[in-house]
């Protein structure tokens, strides 16, 4: 009995630890990312090497299906605004497998972005090779980037900021503030935050 009652302690505590435990996969902060050539909706293929003028980027795996990174798609417009022209632009990235989620092909993407009036490229993550590289599993994940000698290096991970419910109640600005503090040529005060929404699909 004693060793029944050990044996099912242990493997709760496994359950327990490995609900909580990142998996060691995708990008770190201070890895070089690979780049990516993907088809933005309107048909060209986009890579971070088509912006030459960049200091670095704002890269987030969103879509059109999640409540949470609807939610955002203001707040991700006005993110391209404030700092597309100052180098770091936006890149949102549509991860989910659309015979999942039909909801996030190509035309719903497209359509979608012309309801909201994107300015930033809106890219489909075909084949779903990117997301894993990136360490992705959220809709919206942000990881901001910055132009290195080495190649774009990971300098934020995580949220948006800390409210997707309320934008006028958010207290931090985790994005903005990653990118204010890198053009300031700072150290990113916050590199690491828990990304809010749904699960990219596969």
């Amino acid at each position: 009995m004693k060793n029944t009652l050990k044996m099912i302690l242990a493997l709760v505590v496994v359950v327990a630890t490995s609900a909580f435990t990142t998996v060691g996969t995708g990008y770190d902060i201070g890895d070089i990312a690979t780049d990516f050539k993907l088809e933005n909706i309107d048909g060209k293929m986009v890579s971070m090497a088509d912006y030459k003028d960049a200091k670095g980027f704002i890269v987030i795996f969103t879509c059109n299906t999640c409540p949470y990174a609807v939610a955002y798609e203001d707040r991700v417009e006005a993110l391209n605004k404030k700092y597309a022209d100052k180098g770091y632009p936006v890149i949102a990235i549509m991860p989910n497998n659309t015979d999942v989620k039909p909801g996030d092909n190509m035309e719903a993407m497209k359509a979608r972005a012309k309801a909201k009036g994107f300015t930033f490229p809106y890219l489909m993550d075909k084949g779903q090779k990117i997301y894993p590289q990136y360490g992705a599993t959220k809709t919206p994940h942000v990881y901001v980037l910055e132009k290195t000698k080495k190649g774009p290096q990971v300098k934020y991970i995580g949220a948006i900021d800390d409210n997707y419910q309320d934008a006028s109640a958010v207290t931090k600005t985790y994005v903005e503030d990653a990118v204010d503090a890198l053009l300031d040529g700072k150290a990113v005060p916050e590199t690491k935050t828990r990304a809010i929404g749904c699960s990219i699909k596969v």
